[in-house]
């Protein structure tokens, strides 16, 4: 298992360290501790990945096609005033 900080894991890195996680938690056999630390981890993989994907969803969702098939792209952020 990759000692690695998630928050410093591409999107591939995390799900392909992830699906190993899964496939030793399903493959069994391992310590109580072990399992809980796998877990663990496991699941700040899966915020991970799921961090990354609603980033590259949003950065997508701002491309917008407009009448007449121009494309432009459009800031979905809160304006500041309406973040409260």
């Amino acid at each position: 298992m990759d000692a690695s900080p998630v928050d410093e894991l591409s999107f591939d890195e995390a799900l392909a360290e992830l699906q190993h996680t899964i496939a030793t938690l399903e493959a069994g056999g391992q310590p109580l501790e072990s399992t809980l630390t796998l877990h663990e981890r496991g699941a700040a993989l899966l915020g991970r990945c799921e961090t990354l994907l609603r980033g590259a969803e949003l950065r997508m969702q701002q491309l917008v096609v407009r009448p007449g098939g121009a494309v432009d792209a459009e800031d979905l952020r809160p304006a500041p005033d309406a973040e409260a």
